[in-house]
């Protein structure tokens, strides 16, 4: 493949996904990571992507991807809706994962009341929000920060949360479809993601009407690994039954 076919291919990639990592590409095309740091950055100097640490993704959606204030303001509303449902799963005394999505960031804001409850999480902000609640433990695994999701993401960090039973854990997603389940905008986001529901009792995807068909870089969950999915009211109905007849609960609220 000729320089300017494998840089076209990574404009398809960040505009189909949303967004692309130095590692994958690397291995996709089979050239060094420097190789693919620099197409980057002259596609970037071209104008037809945005750098991010470790990848890229597309022109516009940059601010939008980096903010998580922005992202979190997105879809409020419907956001809202989900984390009141999702709240109502959890109960006094019990281990919840809540991952560091917007839509899963939102249950935070519900939780405060709660009883004994602990908290496992990789989001800092997460962490953040629950400071100063004395009835909430908040219990964090080591690993590198990830600055646009604004996480920790190293599966060796992970080891310490294997002394808890966590009964649920909610996760947000980039999307969701029957055929390639949750997937996230990064293969190191979903690493995390694949190993952290392994050890949740329960998992629950919480996802708002806009995740429904689109297909993120990796996928961390098979639709049959979920126990329920909690969205809103304009979900696909066709592809919300398709979900349901593989056995998994769909609350649309």
């Amino acid at each position: 493949m000729f320089p300017e076919e494998r840089r076209q291919a990574i404009v398809d990639l960040v505009q189909r996904h949303g967004r692309v990592e130095v590692a994958a590409l690397s291995q996709r095309f089979d050239v060094t990571g420097a190789t693919i740091r620099a197409d980057l950055q002259l596609l970037a100097d071209q104008g037809v992507l945005v750098r991010t640490h470790g990848g890229a993704i597309p022109v516009g959606a940059g601010l939008h991807e980096l903010s998580l204030v922005k992202r979190r303001q997105q879809h409020g509303v419907q956001k809202a809706r989900i984390a009141r449902a999702s709240s109502a799963l959890i109960e006094d005394g019990e281990a919840v994962f809540i991952d560091s999505s917007s839509t899963a960031l939102a249950v935070v804001e519900h939780v405060r009341q709660r009883r004994d409850l602990t908290v496992v999480t990789n989001s800092l902000v997460v962490a953040q929000e629950l400071l100063g609640q004395p009835n909430v433990t908040v219990v964090m695994p080591g690993g590198t920060l990830h600055h646009d999701t604004v996480s920790l993401i190293d599966v060796g960090g992970l080891a310490v949360l294997q002394r808890y039973h966590i009964a649920k854990g909610f996760f947000g997603a980039h999307g969701l479809t029957p055929a390639d389940g949750l997937t996230d905008v990064s293969e190191s986001e979903a690493r995390v993601k694949r190993a952290l529901v392994e050890m949740c009792r329960q998992v629950i995807a919480v996802v708002d009407a806009t995740k429904w068909g689109r297909t993120g870089v990796a996928s961390f969950a098979r639709v049959q690994d979920v126990h329920k999915v909690i969205t809103d009211v304009d979900a696909p109905i066709e592809m919300v039954q398709s979900v349901r007849d593989l056995g998994v609960e769909v609350a649309l609220v």
